[in-house]
């Protein structure tokens, strides 16, 4: 049986363990599988968003966290990062349009997830499981960004 995908998808996954250089892992993974991929137009983005995320993920739980890559078929890239705590932050509890205050450019917090808000293209976030038996439980934050064409 032959499967059929749509042209140009793809998908990473890497799991980081808790440790202060997982945020540097992911930004190297990014790179490589961007430049393997021919998406140069969206390296720098990227690369800080999920930077931001994976930082946030490590200072924020006591386990594990996991990157996602996936291209999809219209050329947006969406970058997912779960963890293991059930906390979804701002603006990732609010609609992409919806008022997110953000946080004072002198505040000592809060000001990497205000870069995924101007320079992502849409994101969200869910809760997972339910914590008590489920080891999947915690959140999966995402965005996208990179429409080619447009």
């Amino acid at each position: 049986m032959r499967t059929v995908s749509p042209p140009h998808t793809w998908a990473y996954a890497l799991r980081l363990p808790h440790d202060p250089r997982a945020a540097r892992v992911a930004r190297m993974t990014v790179r490589s599988v961007l430049a393997s991929h021919g998406r140069p137009e969206i390296l720098d983005t990227v690369e800080l968003l999920t930077s931001e995320m994976v930082t946030n993920a490590y200072l924020h739980t006591n386990g594990p966290a996991s990157l996602r890559l996936t291209a999809l078929a219209d050329g947006r890239l969406r970058v997912g990062v779960w963890d293991s705590h059930p906390r979804i932050p701002a603006p990732f509890a609010h609609p992409p349009h919806g008022h997110v205050p953000l946080a004072p450019p002198d505040a000592a917090c809060g000001r990497g997830l205000r870069l995924v808000r101007e320079y992502a293209d849409c994101w969200g976030g869910v809760a997972l499981g339910d914590g008590v038996l489920d080891r999947r439980a915690g959140k999966l934050l995402w965005f996208e960004t990179g429409v080619t064409g447009g």
